[in-house]
């Protein structure tokens, strides 16, 4: 200790080590901002027990209403804004976060999902970080000792296997994405952009550790989230998709607009199928009913439309999103397997189509 420190006296010694320890303890401006990601996960400190998944002060949970399907892993997901800065309100797409954010996302599987909080196992960890000429995407894929995660740039493959809600074993191979597949979704009009954090996607109460909040209220008093219109009530908001005693038009709309949309829309990848399955798109051709695929082939299942209401073993919509095949499978990224309750929730949706 030095001389200096010594003069202090014990009790602002005592104020200035937990003043350290607090500077610590916040996830880093530096490797976040960083030309070159750091290549362990825990150098961005963004949680204060990774394995636990518990979040350093100033990070803040979230969660989507309906979720994007990745072979049905747990998520767990996170936003960083640096202090002093927020993100701005956007109606109708990913709001606006300045430079120095990181939403943060971990995919993980049980043992058992009929106990879906034990034994739990981190595959990876993705971040998305703002940077003053846009964002940059990477993934983490965490240690067989579940003590850290690893930058890996090219992807990688890990062997799951667990036990389904129905006490059935499952086993498969789940794919990390490399550089190039994290551009293939969040590509918007020749730019990388944040899908999940939408105000219709936000707009519904969340159980936070102290009490449950509507997410874009608790933003807005976070200091997170400027620009907010006044009355919530207002902002359009999407429902659970697995609520069963929601409409059934909302929630089959919602999972397409999540899980297909970020390609499926007008300046999305997939534009020139002249298929848009956002969440505003009116029934119509463009949402593929009674529309001929722009190019016919494996894709198409030898059926005629998108579509076909009253048809769901007619429509090529049905057929990509209950198959599992290469080539064929849609989304056709980020899954090896189906989601089954979300494929009959299509079935019966495309069933009360007139």
């Amino acid at each position: 200790m030095s001389l200096a420190v010594e003069r202090l006296g014990g009790a602002a010694v005592a104020l200035l080590l937990y003043c350290c320890a607090a500077a610590a303890a916040a996830p880093s401006d530096t490797a976040i901002m960083a030309d070159k990601p750091p290549k362990l996960l825990s150098e961005f400190g963004f949680f204060s027990d990774a394995h636990a998944q518990v979040p350093m002060e100033g990070v803040v949970p979230f969660e989507p209403h309906t979720a994007l399907f990745s072979d049905g892993a747990l998520k767990f997901r996170f936003v960083y804004v640096p202090e002093g800065k927020a993100a701005r309100f956007v109606a109708d797409e990913a709001f606006e976060f300045p430079v120095g954010s990181a939403l943060i996302k971990s995919f993980a599987f049980p043992a058992d999902f009929r106990s879906p909080d034990e034994k739990v196992r981190l595959i990876e960890t993705r971040v998305m970080l703002r940077h003053e000429d846009g964002w940059q995407s990477w993934a983490y894929l965490w240690n067989e000792e579940q003590s850290d995660a690893e930058l890996k740039i090219a992807g990688a493959k890990v062997d799951v296997a667990t036990i389904d809600e129905s006490g059935e074993p499952v086993s498969f191979t789940y794919s990390v994405p490399n550089k190039n597949q994290c551009k293939g979704c969040h590509q918007l009009a020749g730019e990388i952009v944040p899908l999940g954090p939408k105000a219709r996607n936000l707009n519904f109460e969340f159980q936070y550790d102290d009490a449950p909040a509507n997410q874009l209220e608790r933003w807005r008093e976070a200091g997170l989230l400027e620009g907010l219109p006044e009355d919530i009530a207002a902002i359009d908001a999407v429902p659970d998709w697995r609520d069963e005693s929601a409409d059934l038009d909302a929630r089959a709309r919602a999972w397409l607009d999540v899980n297909c949309a970020h390609c499926h829309r007008r300046e999305g990848p997939a534009s020139n199928s002249g298929l848009y399955l956002t969440w505003g798109e009116a029934i119509g051709p463009a949402l593929g009913v009674h529309k001929r695929p722009v190019a016919a082939g494996r894709g198409s299942g030898g059926r005629l439309f998108d579509i076909a209401p009253g048809e769901p073993d007619g429509s090529i919509l049905n057929f990509r999103v209950e198959s599992t095949e290469p080539g064929i499978m849609m989304p056709e990224l980020g899954r090896a397997r189906e989601d089954a309750a979300a494929a009959a929730l299509l079935r019966e949706w495309v069933s009360s189509l007139r």
